[in-house]
């Protein structure tokens, strides 16, 4: 299965400016003759690779782009001002398709490299162009040529930068509806995921990541059982895991550290880099426990596990300590940028 992360915009280049219709007029200088200059050409739009970008979550929010417009020729032969080119910074792996015509214009994986997706209207002759020895005094002009416009198909295939881990209902896809703009499935009973579904976390402008909500496991999902094992091969390709925890299950003889324990033995049957993968304790559903018991069941979890790594106690469903948490995982990612030197969608195209 692939994670696509798609977007449709709309770049439209500058329009050429037109040429000048002037003539001299000087003291003395009769009959001076034509000096229309001509216009400037209109600014390109291209689209250029960013390393560090990981989604087109920003192309939600603003869908259209314009370059600048030339400026018109002026008298005593001024070539009017060519507008700059328009730069629009996209992920490394985005594929570039024409929506209306449906062909692919081209696809860019390094970073730096820029593909022109609108060509700037060249600018209009003046009238000092049509000068000749039998045309002393020209009246023609030319208009500059109007801009490419363009509606673009933007395609990524996401390789998720974290990966939720859990019971069924462990509180994973209220955790991804409750930090992105995804909506899977919720509902009071287990195995209401049975897809994988991506969100986006947005931080801010060009800070974001992408969380993968994976179906429940249930013992011998490595030997496929349950519904998460053909999905746990997305999961080897995160680079944090999630580990989700119901303290307030259904069944109250339920031991929450037994079913860490049990999905702990399918990711090392699954794989030893996995199992060894960077996972963080998430607690959910703190808020149905008892006020006063609610850090001392916490602390009994993290004492019966022996857990090392980070702990985060949560209550998805009203967003209690969601903001703490993708804060420090956008903080932790970037931190695994600058160590690898390198961007998630780097590692999947070598993958």
């Amino acid at each position: 299965m692939k994670f696509v992360d798609e977007a449709t915009i709309r770049v439209e280049a500058g329009n050429g400016g037109n040429g000048a219709l002037s003539f001299r007029r000087e003291k003395f200088i009769p009959r001076g003759g034509p000096d229309g200059g001509d216009g400037g050409d209109g600014g390109s739009v291209y689209l250029v690779g960013r390393e560090g970008l990981n989604t087109l979550a920003d192309f939600r929010h603003t869908r259209v782009f314009r370059a600048q417009h030339g400026a018109k020729g002026g008298g005593s032969n001024c070539t009017g001002k060519s507008a700059e080119d328009l730069y629009i910074a996209v992920p490394l792996g985005t594929r570039v398709m024409d929506a209306e015509a449906e062909d692919l214009i081209g696809e860019i994986t390094r970073d730096g490299d820029s593909l022109l997706v609108a060509h700037g209207g060249k600018g209009g002759l003046g009238n000092t162009r049509f000068k000749s020895s039998t045309n002393r005094s020209p009246q023609r002009t030319t208009p500059g040529k109007p801009g490419e416009r363009r509606e673009l198909a933007l395609e990524l295939q996401v390789l998720a930068d974290v990966g939720l881990l859990g019971l069924p209902n462990a509180g994973k896809s209220t955790f991804l509806r409750a930090v992105s703009d995804a909506r899977p499935k919720v509902a009071e009973y287990p195995f209401t995921t049975l897809h994988p579904h991506l969100g986006v976390v947005r931080i801010e402008e060009l800070r974001s990541f992408v969380v993968a909500d994976i179906p429940g496991l249930i013992e011998g999902a490595a030997e496929g059982a349950g519904l998460g094992h053909q999905f746990l091969r997305h999961l080897s390709r995160t680079r944090i895991l999630l580990h989700l925890v119901d303290m307030a299950p259904l069944e109250p003889d339920a031991d929450p550290a037994a079913g860490i324990r049990a999905i702990e033995s399918e990711l090392k049957k699954f794989s030893a880099a996995l199992a060894k993968r960077e996972r963080w304790l998430v607690l959910n559903k703190m808020d149905l426990l008892p006020e006063d018991e609610r850090e001392k069941r916490a602390k009994q979890l993290i004492r019966k596990l022996k857990w090392k790594g980070p702990v985060y106690r949560i209550s998805a469903i009203n967003r209690e300590g969601c903001r703490a948490l993708v804060m420090d995982l956008m903080q932790r990612l970037e931190q695994l940028n600058k160590k690898t030197g390198k961007t998630a969608h780097a590692r999947k195209r070598q993958s």
